[in-house]
């Protein structure tokens, strides 16, 4: 190749790469891209707390629920339980140790199952697994314990807890059902109570839809005057 031919290849390459760093810097001149400071994605959650104020999950009174628990519904919630635990007297011990007599029993206490250091050290603090501890472990175990081995994300509905805890106790539970207290009862109903009221029309026309209106008073009546001296 002559060297006029090296030449012009070797001034087409230089042009041609020039070229290419020069519409680089043009790009990122024009499309300029800033670095987040922390990656992920925006997922928007529907904020609720606007229908009203949040009531209080206030544990029930015992005596009053759960001779009134429906034990069946209770059993229909626990299937979602029988992939960790058994209930059964006898029964074997799974991801979580079986639940036979739980109602009653010492906390960490079941043989044959190897406890988180968190359910060891509540099992020393606690004596039994009572109505109440039961209700407030199965709606978050792990914020009410934490550490525990329980995953689960827990029972959300006060009906569901009280309707597990009446099947549990059906199942060798040795804990007896208090006398019902109505001062216990009507703290518990009362939060329900006062959300209802809140979204409760306003009795009378307004309850109807009709405009609320005033009245008109009547005009009064001019007192008679006496006549004039003759």
């Amino acid at each position: 190749m002559s060297d006029l031919g090296f030449n012009k290849v070797a001034g087409a390459t230089l042009a041609t790469l020039l070229a290419i760093v020069g519409l680089r810097e043009l790009s990122s001149g024009v499309f300029s891209q800033e670095k987040v400071e922390k990656p992920g994605y925006l997922v928007e959650v529907a904020d609720d707390s606007a229908g009203g104020a949040a009531v209080a999950d206030v544990p029930p009174d015992w005596g009053t629920v759960l001779p009134a628990a429906d034990v069946a519904a209770g059993e229909a919630v626990f299937a979602k339980c029988k992939s960790c635990h058994s209930a059964e007297q006898g029964g074997p011990n799974g991801t979580g140790p079986d639940l036979w007599g739980v109602a009653g029993r010492k906390p960490g206490s079941h043989g044959g199952f190897a406890y988180s250091a968190a359910m060891t050290e509540f099992g020393a603090k606690q004596p039994i697994w009572d109505y109440e501890h039961i209700y407030e472990f199965v709606k978050n175990p792990q914020k009410y314990i934490p550490g525990t081995k329980m995953t689960f994300v827990g029972l959300k509905k006060s009906e569901d807890r009280i309707n597990v805890i009446a099947y549990l106790r059906s199942k060798g539970g040795t804990l007896p059902i208090p006398a019902p207290n109505p001062a216990a009862a009507a703290a518990a109903a009362a939060p329900a109570a006062t959300e209802a009221a809140g979204a409760a029309p306003a009795p009378g026309a307004a309850e109807a839809g009709q405009p609320t209106t005033t009245a008109a008073s009547p005009p009064a009546t001019p007192a008679p005057t006496a006549p004039p001296a003759k």
